[in-house]
């Protein structure tokens, strides 16, 4: 996923966080100074689906503006296949000192 806020709020005439920090506090979200600083400039690894709700709100847009979809970069991560095309089977190995699943 690509974070898409800078450019959402440039769309909105939105420049600099701190006028998007005092435009979510309006709408009654309290964001610090570090954490409008990560979404403003970084990919944040979390956002909370209720501040989530209020950028779209005071962007007027919806979640799947700011959250685009990258399938290439899935894709690149994807295990390479082995050069036969095809996978043994699956075996489970039992290693000293395991327990015994239930009969």
């Amino acid at each position: 996923m690509r974070w898409n806020l800078r450019m959402k709020a440039a769309e909105a005439g939105i420049w600099k966080s701190t006028e998007m920090r005092h435009r979510l506090a309006e709408a009654g979200l309290e964001i610090s100074a570090g954490k409008m600083s990560n979404l403003w400039i970084g990919n944040p690894t979390t956002i909370r689906l209720d501040d989530l709700d209020v950028i779209c709100v005071v962007l007027d847009c919806a979640p799947t503006d700011l959250l685009i979809c990258e399938p290439d970069k899935v894709a690149a991560r994807r295990p390479r296949k082995a050069d036969t095309g095809t996978v043994g089977p699956i075996v489970p190995r039992l290693g000293r000192h395991r327990s015994v699943p239930p009969a």
